[in-house]
């Protein structure tokens, strides 16, 4: 279906696609013109954030293709599906007006058909820190990911930083599984408060909002302690858990100081580090990292 409308008097043309044998036949189309396709999976609820990864796709790709789906398969038994927010009018209002040229907007039967058995896990880097919070979530994840990739033959795609974790399994399936894609990560955008923007920040009151701003300030506190000369993730970490407790929402879940290549644990930061939290502020978990 092609959808026009007009914002700001600059008519925008975006074409959503619900099916995937649609969507498949239209990317063997443009490969076939020899265009480049620029990927932005996401869950819906777009933000900033969302929208600068369609930024970073236009620059260098012809076509710029985004995806909402709510994947079922990387929600666990204690996280609410039917809660997460689905503003799917204003989504496609705000990829339109950033000129993404394809929607592709499937439904569970079309990603997920009966009988479906098939399962991507990536072993040693999802077993940790959110993998071993929420136990199968990237499974889940990659597997979505991976068909996406499938149905659309991306050139390049494109993840947001605050995700790092995922964005490195992404990337490690990419190497892995041989597939033609480039990698593109993208910095975290924030408010100018220095809150990192997730979908998820809805679910905040004003109070929860107004401590939710302590995890980023714990990573500045540790980026501060590093660059005065303490490297010892010892003695970070404390830091860091010291100045959250002051905080009375705020329920820590881990503080991991890693290698930003393949997040396996360092205990000196000698080199360049990323550090990752995550945490509950009343009931909604949030997470957040700095590259050091």
């Amino acid at each position: 279906m092609l959808e026009v409308r007009v914002f700001s008097g600059e008519p925008r043309f975006m074409n959503t696609i619900t099916s995937l044998e649609e969507m498949q036949k239209i990317a063997l189309e443009l490969h076939k013109k020899n265009k480049s396709i620029g990927f932005i999976p996401t869950m819906g609820a777009l933000h900033e954030g969302h929208l600068q990864l369609v930024r970073e796709s236009k620059k260098v790709n012809d076509i710029t293709v985004a995806s909402i789906f709510i994947n079922p398969k990387q929600f666990g038994p204690n996280e609410d599906l039917t809660k997460y927010p689905r503003p799917i009018e204003q989504d496609k209002k705000l990829l339109d007006v950033k000129g993404t040229d394809y929607l592709f907007y499937p439904n569970v039967d079309e990603i997920y058909p009966s009988n479906f058995q098939t399962s991507i896990a990536v072993d040693k880097v999802a077993n940790i820190l959110e993998g071993k919070s929420r136990p199968g979530h990237f499974d889940g994840m990659a597997t979505v990911v991976l068909k996406l990739f499938n149905i659309i033959s991306p050139t390049n795609v494109y993840f947001g930083q605050k995700d790092f974790q995922q964005c490195i399994i992404v990337r490690q399936m990419i190497k892995d599984l041989n597939l033609q894609i480039k990698f593109h990560t993208v910095s975290t955008v924030r408010d100018p408060d220095g809150l990192a923007l997730s979908s998820r920040n809805i679910f905040l009151n004003t109070q929860e909002r107004e401590q939710a701003l302590s995890l980023y300030q714990s990573l500045l506190l540790a980026k501060k302690l590093i660059d005065d000369g303490n490297k010892s993730v010892e003695l970070i970490k404390k830091e860091m858990k010291k100045y959250l407790k002051k905080y009375k929402l705020i329920r820590l879940d881990y503080i991991e100081i890693c290698n930003p290549e393949n997040l396996s644990p360092v205990k000196v930061v000698s080199k360049k580090a990323v550090i990752l939290i995550a945490a509950f502020v009343g009931k909604t978990r949030l997470i957040d990292n700095i590259i050091i």
